[in-house]
């Protein structure tokens, strides 16, 4: 089997510096479904709840591209007999659907955002039908939808009995709503038109629409009529412990040249069978996708049995996707795998003698940059955040909110209203005040609330903000 040192820098070429992708599909052999996810991709769930970085506009991507829906396929059947289009996401296709600004402005105009969803339907069962509707601009597009419902509806019908004789599904998917305003009323409005658009499309069996959502604006925008009828699809992306150490095996068996040839030896090498193989892709054994004694053994192989000199200090396995999750026990993907990439590259430089490839100390250090990457993820989503944060580097956690408002009055007397630009979306419970922030920071799961009433941090942001705790992973020196 290979020496430390080679095992070190097989992992560090076999996980990408940045597994976000962008929003892209990514490639085949990374793809990994977990199983927790299957009901998500199944057409059925028309709604899809998640917070960031767990996975839905990967999906959006790979349901969206050939290929991988060829490959989703093999969990999935029925996808290999759906015909799927983006109805929505953050880059922009103008042909498909409007892009922020022009929606935004096609409701300033006087149209109603179902409308506007009721014309990215309509010109997607016109390329279907071979027919033409208005498309030189959304806004003529919109009004002929506006204004021949019964055309509308006869196209919809007929694309149905369609995809019916094909003995195939036509599918919308729609993801990163919340790019469409930075004012809440505006945003709701928008997903709640989205939300009833899908619903009249529940009568038909072959035509349906999928929405990737953030789970704090559904709370918002499930308050229409048979609203049940959407809820009871829904399926919600997690990542469990397994989850996670399957997704990183999935990386390494496929590293490139003589690494993944390395990594492959010390899987077949720890659990004495080889990994699967099809279609070019190398996947572990489903027996290493769940928790089981061979998936611990696996890590163990990496970073040996325990995050110290003795079993007093925690397990690896354990220990790193633990110090990894939110307030609310959630770890992403993507703060995992930079975990262990960082924790390669510090073990290489620092402890180039130790006997196995990630060291325990090095592991504390993937937490820091894993953290770093989540601050940047999260302030992606909430760009007040960075700023309603800032003001409490230095101090040690758990603490009682009375410290934290005091810190936050004294940066920001006229209220939290202050840091809050006018283009981006603000918390949800601004007008609350400053209560209204703590409690959307614990829904977010950046706080937590102990039994005694104290306010804590997960490391997973604590370290990022700055923010110290007696004993735990310290933040990196700015």
């Amino acid at each position: 089997m290979c020496d430390s040192v080679t095992v070190r820098e097989a992992i560090i070429k076999a996980l990408p510096e940045d597994t976000s992708y962008s929003g892209a599909a990514p490639p085949p052999e990374h793809l990994y479904i977990p199983p927790a996810h299957l009901k998500a991709l199944r057409l059925e769930s028309q709604l899809v709840i998640g917070t960031r970085g767990v996975g839905k506009s990967v999906w959006t991507a790979a349901l969206a591209d050939s290929l991988l829906r060829k490959q989703l396929g093999a969990a999935v059947p029925e996808l290999e007999r759906a015909d799927i289009r983006v109805g929505f996401k953050e880059s922009t296709d103008l042909a498909l659907y409007p892009d922020s600004d022009t929606f935004v402005r096609l409701i300033e105009n006087g149209f109603e955002a179902y409308h506007v969803w009721r014309a990215v339907l309509i010109r997607w069962t016109a390329d279907i039908l071979g027919e033409i509707v208005p498309r030189d601009k959304w806004s003529d597009t919109v009004d002929w939808v506006k204004e021949n419902p019964e055309p509308v509806a006869r196209m919809v019908i007929l694309a149905n009995e369609k995809y019916q004789k094909d003995d195939r599904s036509g599918l919308l998917v729609f993801d990163a709503l919340d790019r469409l305003s930075s004012r809440w009323q505006v945003l709701d409005k928008i997903v709640r038109d989205l939300l009833r658009l899908v619903l009249w499309l529940k009568p038909y069996r072959y035509l349906s629409a999928k929405v990737f959502l953030r789970e704090d604006q559904l709370d918002r925008v499930i308050d229409f009529p048979d609203a049940s009828k959407l809820l009871a699809t829904k399926a919600e992306l997690t990542w469990a412990r397994h989850d996670l150490h399957g997704l990183l095996w999935q990386y390494l068996l496929n590293g490139p040249d003589n690494h993944g040839e390395c990594l492959r030896r010390v899987y077949s090498a720890t659990v004495s069978a080889e990994p699967q193989y099809a279609g070019g892709i190398w996947s572990p054994a489903e027996e290493l996708k769940r928790e089981t004694p061979a998936q611990r053994a696996l890590f163990e192989a990496l970073a040996g049995p325990w995050m110290g000199r003795d079993r007093r200090r925690g397990v690896p396995y354990v220990w790193t996707v633990g110090h990894l999750a939110d307030g609310q026990g959630r770890t992403s993907p993507r703060s995992f795998l930079a975990a262990i990439r960082q924790a390669a590259g510090d073990s290489f430089e620092r402890y180039p003698e130790y006997g196995y490839a990630l060291h325990y100390e090095s592991i504390k250090r993937g937490v820091q940059k894993a953290s770093d990457i989540r601050v940047n993820e999260l302030a992606e989503d909430y760009p007040w955040i960075r700023n309603i944060l800032r003001p409490l580097a230095g101090l040690t956690v758990p603490i009682v909110f009375e410290d934290i408002l005091n810190r936050w009055k004294g940066a920001f007397p006229d209220g939290p209203q202050q840091v809050i630009a006018n283009d981006v979306l603000p918390p949800e419970h601004i007008e609350q005040g400053w209560e209204g922030v703590r409690d959307d920071l614990l829904q977010l799961g950046v706080f937590e609330m102990r039994k005694d009433g104290r306010i804590d941090m997960p490391d997973l942001y604590r370290v990022g903000f700055g923010l110290g705790r007696r004993g735990g992973v310290k933040p990196k020196k700015r």
